[in-house]
């Protein structure tokens, strides 16, 4: 498979997570505000967050320059901060 097809692979497939955890973030928080549940605002945190991973990994990365492995760097960081969101949002008191 040429590079350029999996270059654009890459930017079709982190645009549809960049969509689509957008929107997951924005359900998650409009959620929270017409309840005022603290652990959906965690969630949409999380959900936040990992979207922002993906987005910031594919910018650093066709923009800026930046390599494949420092991207992949920066995108498990955040997905990994999210995560964390994620998981406190499930076990915390409401």
């Amino acid at each position: 498979m040429s590079g350029e097809y999996v270059t654009v692979g890459i930017v079709v497939t982190k645009t549809l997570i960049l969509v689509l955890g957008g929107w997951i973030s924005y359900l998650t928080y409009r959620a929270h505000r017409r309840t005022g549940d603290r652990s959906l605002w965690m969630l949409a945190l999380g959900f936040g967050i990992v979207t922002l991973g993906t987005l910031l990994a594919g910018v650093v990365q066709q923009i800026l320059g930046f390599s494949i492995a420092q991207a992949l760097l920066i995108n498990s960081v955040l997905v990994a901060v999210g995560f964390a969101f994620i998981a406190y949002s499930l076990v915390m008191d409401h």
